[in-house]
């Protein structure tokens, strides 16, 4: 059988074509636009991405036997605010994950609510890109439209409604909407009452590898595929891209270097950070798991490459920081770019460099860029590490793993020995893999991922090396408190 993963992205869709096997056969790709109406907004059309979702799967299924397709799995943008009115018409354009208007909101709920009682309601604390903090915000600003909302969806669970007729979440996904008891894997009733929502506006909860449907005879008509293709009801985008790289089952990590970052650790039993720091999240393979996120990892790269040096031969830059340069440079770089989540929550927070002296050149520059995303990665691995996980080796995907130096640099201060596999298609191939799982090919997502995600490298951590990366972390560590109570005062 042949099964369709698809990868709803913030800034396109991609899908594949993934055999039995694992087997990708072929790849597709359409971008949508975004909006900024605000300086802080970020909004997207839903409507957009049915429509290149579409066009994607009937170019991708152009030359197969469409008789051959069993299911379809999706991972999605996460948080995205979706809402439909009675007649299914989308009130609003969505509301992005990276969105920032809803800071007062999220003050609100961690202060006047408080912590505590979010996090004993949904394990989790409030942060802006949640969706509970984005429907305070239209029933304060936008109540007429707040009044028509009939259903309340995520990105991805968009599309599988358009699809299936089924109103449905997977309970990764719901996990991030700061609405789900994720413990009990259910919509928190005192979460709900807070928001002034009722649960027949939610969605019906699936663990991610369930089929929620069939295709409706519309749709399959309109994708050239048969009636009976399953839709499972797939994963946020972290998990799905977990599933993609075979981090299931107890104590697997995998680091994710894309434009954000995210220290993913699975587990098979429900479990918090006592200082919410990490994310506490239900995982698609039907466990659970922890999660540190950071708002800029590959693209504070991208940024000091294209932005600032105007610099696009990424390999040309790094090969001057030679072996003998790691873990002695005397410059700092903090990552925050777009303020920080995992693990200090700070929305104040930016970049920063310091150590510069008349001796450093560029490429000290450039080594400080990695190290301090690496540093950062570390920030949230060492708050695993002081709950008990004896985390030693870990996956690593994104766009920014492909740099040996930046997977060396990250073995090294993490002390962590790093895999890398043969797929790097993340969350478009857990999806796939999901889908397959929905059908029947597999008796469960581990037994998918072990017979289908093969490792192709590893690096290992060097003593010396790590070492010497140590005594560097030990000062990193010492920079973000010390700048802290500036940080707020830039803005003025």
């Amino acid at each position: 059988m042949l099964y369709i993963g698809i990868d709803l992205g913030t800034s396109a869709v991609k899908l594949l074509l993934m055999d039995g096997g694992g087997k990708i056969h072929k790849i597709v790709s359409r971008e949508y636009p975004i909006s900024f109406p605000h300086p802080g907004w970020s909004e997207q059309n839903p409507e957009d991405w049915l429509r290149e979702t579409v066009e994607g799967i009937r170019e991708l299924t152009a030359d197969c036997d469409k008789s051959q397709i069993g299911g379809i799995g999706c991972g999605g943008q996460m948080h995205g605010l979706v809402a439909l009115d009675k007649d299914n018409r989308v009130i609003r354009p969505a509301i992005l994950w990276n969105d920032g208007r809803t800071a007062e909101e999220t003050d609100w709920l961690n202060t006047v609510v408080g912590k505590e009682t979010l996090s004993q309601y949904t394990a989790n604390i409030a942060f802006a890109g949640f969706t509970a903090p984005k429907l305070l915000w239209m029933r304060k600003h936008e109540p007429e439209l707040f009044a028509k909302i009939d259903k309340i969806m995520l990105p991805k669970d968009y599309l599988n409604y358009m699809l299936t007729g089924i109103h449905c979440t997977d309970v990764s996904d719901a996990s991030g909407m700061l609405l789900f008891d994720v413990k009990h894997k259910a919509w928190s009733a005192e979460m709900l009452k807070i928001c002034g929502l009722k649960e027949s506006q939610m969605a019906r909860i699936f663990e991610s590898y369930e089929a929620v449907g069939t295709l409706k005879p519309d749709m399959a008509a309109a994708l050239g595929l048969p009636e009976t293709v399953k839709v499972c009801a797939g994963a946020g985008d972290n998990a799905a891209a977990a599933v993609g790289t075979g981090t299931v089952g107890d104590g697997a990590c995998n680091i994710s270097l894309g434009t954000s970052g995210t220290v993913f650790i699975a587990s098979r039993s429900f479990g918090v950070d006592p200082n919410n720091a990490l994310h506490s999240f239900a995982h698609a393979d039907g466990g659970y798991h922890l999660m540190g996120c950071m708002l800029s990892a590959a693209s504070c790269n991208k940024w000091w490459m294209e932005e600032i040096i105007g610099m696009g031969e990424y390999a040309r830059e790094q090969a001057a920081i030679t072996e003998d340069k790691l873990g002695r440079n005397h410059v700092f770089f903090l990552p925050y770019l777009m303020g920080e989540r995992s693990p200090i929550n700070d929305t104040n927070a930016r970049g920063t460099f310091i150590g510069l002296s008349m001796d450093n050149a560029r490429a000290d520059m450039t080594q400080a860029v990695l190290e301090g995303v690496a540093f950062a990665v570390r920030d949230s691995l060492e708050v695993a590490r002081s709950l008990g996980l004896d985390i030693r080796k870990s996956r690593i995907c994104g766009g920014g793993a492909k740099s040996p130096l930046w997977r060396n640099i990250i073995a090294n201060v993490c002390n962590l020995e790093l895999e890398r596999i043969e797929s790097e298609e993340g969350p478009g191939y857990g999806g796939a893999i999901l889908a397959a799982v929905a059908c029947g090919e597999f008796p469960s997502v581990r037994a998918a991922t072990e017979k289908l995600v093969k490792v192709t490298e590893t690096v290992a951590p060097e003593p010396e090396l790590t070492a010497r990366y140590e005594k560097r972390y030990q000062k990193f560590r010492r920079i973000y408190p010390t700048l802290k109570e500036l940080f707020p005062t830039l803005h003025d």
